[in-house]
């Protein structure tokens, strides 16, 4: 196995500088990049402080753009994506800020196309039951809350 070249914390801190500027990152994806230029932690400590203070680094911003990047891009829901932002370490308050960027009217309208594009491919299911069950699991793995995938269940059910 080939030895990567250790980095001065300077260039590391360059490096880093262009790789938070490029996209927006989460503090432990940045703490990872310098790690991987063979930093040691308490240097590793210090070029985060410095990132965040001249605003490469950002959990709060990062937290926003997550969250409204895969709700229109992927159409998740919001417990899928707190999921998301929860394995890459975001805390909570971020967590809920980032949701409440997601207009209620908007998560309404891509539940209800999602919902009706998945009936629409199971019109070849006979037994009514299974394809609801079929629907109900598809909203639910995209990140919906069970309470808003029962009301539109029914209310594609019921047309």
């Amino acid at each position: 196995m080939m030895q990567r070249k250790q980095l001065s914390p300077e260039q590391a801190y360059e490096k880093a500088k262009y790789y938070c500027a490029y996209q927006e990152r989460s503090h432990g994806e940045a703490k990872e990049k310098l790690y991987s230029f063979g930093i040691r932690k308490e240097q590793v400590e210090l070029l985060l402080s410095r990132l965040i203070e001249e605003d490469y680094l950002n959990e709060e911003r990062f937290a926003i753009q997550f969250a409204g990047g895969k709700f229109r891009m992927k159409q998740w829901g919001k417990k899928k994506i707190e999921q998301g932002l929860k394995e890459k370490q975001v805390s909570s308050y971020c967590i809920k800020k980032a949701l409440a960027q997601i207009r209620d009217t908007d998560y309404k309208d891509t539940l209800e196309k999602l919902a009706s594009r998945k009936w629409e491919e199971l019109r070849k299911e006979r037994n009514i039951f299974i394809k609801m069950r079929k629907l109900q699991d598809y909203l639910l793995q995209k990140g919906y809350e069970y309470e808003w995938v029962k009301e539109f269940i029914k209310k594609i059910k019921d047309r």
